[in-house]
């Protein structure tokens, strides 16, 4: 039901606000992938393997150095919600302000610092001696990208929070299509194009992001839209500062646990050889696209959460919690036959080689196994964030990677029988544990006990010319 906080979450249909709420944000995430899968593509298939495994490699160091500003941006979705169930649009402005100024500031030091120590943050990543110069090429360019990337994030966590998870959607995927054409042109020097190899498919990557983040502020400035950011109104309030800093910190140091932990994996990985490095890049694009429905249906519970218990309604959270949970076990079903059954038809799109597809048969049938287990972990990890009870679900993937993944991988993988196929054992069971952790912490019902927002009393009833002040367009004065 739309009113003047944008989609209200607080009421009708939770199965329906569950999907058309995830539909769009699924779509997103499809063509969110496809930066690197198309990249992954196109170098595998015409760089080959050792240009495949620098773009594999450089995933998890990307991955660190925007985890905190992750968790910013989740934590604006958060604050967000809460602010619009309790219709309060000028805390929903605030919010947005004082993230981007936060953010843009983040975003010149994690460049600076990315670029100044990338050749030695894969050096001790154990990075393959014929892969480590593609790695710092495509990691260094890719880097200079981040701010794009910052600045649209904050502005999808807002859309999101406010229930409109449209919008943004519809630039990512015109973003993705440039990038899709434009990587050919670079990569081979198509035209007038200059030809830079791996180097290009990161510009045209760059390029994509900034036409992204152009095409959504050029949107919301041209309807006038309450969110649509000016300058006079960049204003710190400490107080909201604090509270993004305090429910984005642990999200975002989890995002850190998660990435160093995926960043020691690959050191492992690394270990069995250039093979084995291309085997994990291109078989975890199916991980992506597995992950990618309980990730959407998670979004979609925060967002629902945090309106309902902005609202004053935490009654509608148990259905939540049900409905998200029977949905995205029945969608991610899917995924788990087609990467038990056919692992090799999806690999083949990456590579011919023979020894990485064999190898990523085994990370399939093997990881496989943990994806709906996996993806029940989204829902309940979804309802703590949209309640702001965000240091749980840290603890969770520090336990579940460092306490059970990492070591279990490192003694797996010594065993002669075994060998990689131990890493892919560690990665299942570390993944299953996790989602224990999250649901069991969610049915104790701690997480009730958070209060971020107060819903402001309400005098009278709106009069009928009120409802012109709305989300989606600002009356001009």
């Amino acid at each position: 039901m739309a009113n003047r906080m944008g989609t209200d979450l607080t009421e009708g249909s939770i199965v329906k606000h569950l999907i058309t709420f995830s539909v769009p944000l699924l779509l997103g995430n499809v063509f969110q992938a496809l930066y690197n899968t198309v990249d992954s593509i196109w170098v595998g298939q015409f760089l080959g393997p050792e240009a495949l495994g620098a773009v594999s490699v450089s995933f998890p160091i990307t991955f660190i150095l925007i985890s905190l500003v992750t968790g910013i941006t989740m934590a604006t979705s958060v604050l967000v919600a809460q602010y619009a169930g309790a219709k309060d649009p000028e805390m929903i402005t605030k919010t947005m302000n004082n993230s981007l100024l936060l953010l843009g500031t983040v975003a010149v030091i994690v460049t600076s610092l990315g670029i100044a120590f990338s050749k030695q943050i894969l050096i001790l990543l154990n990075t393959p001696q014929d892969v480590l110069s593609f790695a710092v090429e495509y990691l260094n360019i890719y880097l200079l990208g981040l701010v794009f990337v910052f600045g649209f994030n904050v502005m999808s966590a807002v859309l999101n929070g406010l229930g409109d998870p449209r919008t943004p959607v519809k630039f990512l995927i015109i973003a993705t299509i440039t990038n899709i054409i434009l990587d050919p042109f670079f990569i081979f020097g198509i035209g007038f194009f200059p030809k830079m190899g791996i180097a290009g498919a990161a510009l045209a990557t760059i390029i994509s992001q900034a036409l992204a983040l152009t095409l959504i502020m050029r949107h919301l400035y041209k309807i006038n839209h309450i969110i649509s950011p000016r300058i006079r109104d960049f204003k710190f309030v400490g107080e909201l500062i604090w509270k993004l800093i305090k429910i984005g910190l642990p999200a975002g140091i989890q995002q850190i646990v998660v990435s160093m932990g995926l960043t020691i994996m690959v050191g492992i990985i690394n270990s069995f050889g250039s093979s084995a490095v291309a085997a994990f890049g291109a078989a975890s694009r199916l991980d992506q696209f597995a992950h990618m429905p309980a990730m959407s249906f998670g979004l979609a519970v925060s967002a629902i959460t945090g309106q309902s218990l902005g609202a004053k309604k935490p009654e509608r959270v148990k259905d939540v919690f049900k409905w998200g949970s029977i949905l995205v076990s029945g969608i991610t079903f899917i995924m788990v036959i087609l990467a038990l059954t056919v692992p090799k038809a999806f690999l083949k799109i990456f590579t011919s080689d023979a020894d990485v597809l064999s190898i990523g048969s085994g990370y399939l049938r093997i990881v496989g196994l943990s994806y709906i287990p996996f993806s029940l972990m989204f829902v309940s990890n979804g309802i703590l964030r949209g309640a702001g009870d965000t240091f749980p679900t840290m603890v969770f993937s520090f336990v579940s990677l460092w306490l059970i993944r990492i070591p279990l991988a490192r003694y797996l993988s010594s065993i002669e029988s075994l060998g990689v196929n131990g890493i892919w054992i560690a990665i299942s069971s570390s993944s299953i544990i996790s989602m224990a952790l999250s649901q069991t912490y969610y049915k104790i019902g701690w997480w009730k006990n958070k209060k971020l927002v107060v819903r402001k009393a309400q005098s009278a009833e709106p009069r009928p010319d009120d409802s012109v002040e709305v989300i989606d367009k600002r009356h001009p004065s």
